[in-house]
Order: C-alpha cells, then structure tokens, then sequence
C-alpha cells in the first residue's frame, strides 16, 4: 500500500483514512458587507467550510438640529456625535443556524427648531452589539449677543471584545449677529463627522459609515434645515 506525508496544519487523517482539511486552516475566504439599514439573517449553513468569523459592528451617527434666525441675529446648533463600535471573533461552533444582524440607520435632520435624530443600534446576534449616535440639539436661541454651548458626549461602548462608543460632537459659538460657527459632528471608529459651517446652511454630512453629521447655521433671517447622520454597517470575514 502506497503512504504519502501529510502537513499536518493544514491536513488531517480520519479514523476511516480520508484526507480532510483542518478548520480554520485556510484562513479568509471571504468578506460579507451588510451595509442597508434594517434587520438582516447570517445563515451559517450557506458556509459549510465555516471555521470561524470576525465581525464588524458600526452603529449609526447622530442627525443635527436646523436653525433658525431672526434679523439681524444668528444662531448656529452643535453637531451629532458618532456612533459606538464593536468586534468579535466567534468560533462557527457557537453560532447558531441563523444570527440576526441589526444595521442602524443615520439619525435624521432636524427641521429649524427640532433636535436632529438619535442614530441606530447595530448588533450582530447576541455577540456584539454597537450604540448609535446621539442627536444634535436645539440649543442656542437666536441673538447677537457673545455665547458658546458645549459640543454632547457620545454613546456608551457596547458589547463585544472590543468595544467604544462613539466620538464626541463640537459645540457651537457665535461672537455676534453675523459672525459664529456651528459645531463639527462627532468621528465614529469607520467613519469621520461632517464638517462645521461659517455660513448659512446645514452642516456637512460624515463620510464612512456612523460619523454624526455637523450641526447648522442661520443669520438675518434665514432658516435651514439640519443634516442626517451617517448609516452604520456590519462587515463578517469569514475563516474556513
């Protein structure tokens, strides 16, 4: 009978003397992006190599407040902070046949005189879990008078083994009836806050996924909506 030497990280000889390969050993073979908001399904059976995963969870950003002047004045709103991050390493033999993932979406604008929205949660399964951004508020009334607010604190860290919160948001400052600037959104872990503005209009939108947007500006009379935060998004790599 003929033998043959067999690497044994990469191969293994069973009981009944087939060749198989061992898990985990191939190292990625692919990478799965779940970038919609909504609720979505890991099917563990569609990978039958499966040895492991490593997974991704980016909540979403926080929307901004618009802005609202009388003439003469300003007013000028601070931006919505990051969303919160997570990764996780799991062994295929703890998940179940199905995990739910969870992909938040982007706070929404504010109008003139209404908070921006909270950014949402995202998760996958039980295993790691992300907090979204927080909104930026309604907080300067309007004036010509010299003032500055605080920028807001982002969310708690989540679950998994490793995981932050999201970053922080600028706060806003006007130094007269003409002359102020609104505050920067908050950075997330996969993405960057909007920048702020100088001049009438809504902030600047994040760029990646889960920046809070920048909060809005308005001066003699002018009114502006705010700007929507940034979706979130799971990403699996997937080990054979």
């Amino acid at each position: 009978m003929a033998s043959v030497c067999v690497d044994d990280q990469y191969f293994d000889v069973g009981p009944d003397g087939r060749l198989t390969m061992v898990p985990g050993s191939l190292g990625l073979r692919d990478i799965v992006y779940f970038k919609t908001p909504g609720t979505h399904e890991f099917n563990r059976a569609s990978y039958p190599w499966l040895a492991r995963i490593w997974v991704q969870v980016q909540a979403a950003g926080g929307g901004a407040a618009g802005a609202r002047a009388n003439a003469g004045q300003l007013v000028a709103g601070p931006g919505g902070t990051g969303g919160g991050y997570s990764e996780r390493l799991i062994e295929v033999s703890a998940l179940g046949a199905t995990e739910t993932i969870v992909v938040g979406e982007g706070g929404t604008a504010g109008t003139p005189t209404v908070d921006g929205g909270n950014g949402g949660n995202s998760s996958f399964g039980g295993f790691a879990t992300a907090n979204g951004g927080f909104g930026g508020q309604v907080v300067m009334s309007s004036g010509a008078g010299v003032v500055c607010y605080s920028g807001m604190s982002g969310p708690l860290a989540g679950l998994g083994d490793i995981a932050e919160g999201g970053g922080a948001s600028g706060g806003p400052i006007r130094l007269s009836g003409d002359q102020g600037q609104s505050g920067p959104g908050g950075d997330s872990r996969l993405g960057h806050g909007g920048w702020q503005r100088a001049s009438t209009g809504g902030g600047g939108a994040g760029r990646g996924f889960g920046g809070g947007a920048a909060g809005a500006l308005a001066r003699d009379g002018d009114s502006t909506n705010g700007t929507a935060g940034q979706d979130g998004v799971v990403i699996v790599w997937l080990y054979a």
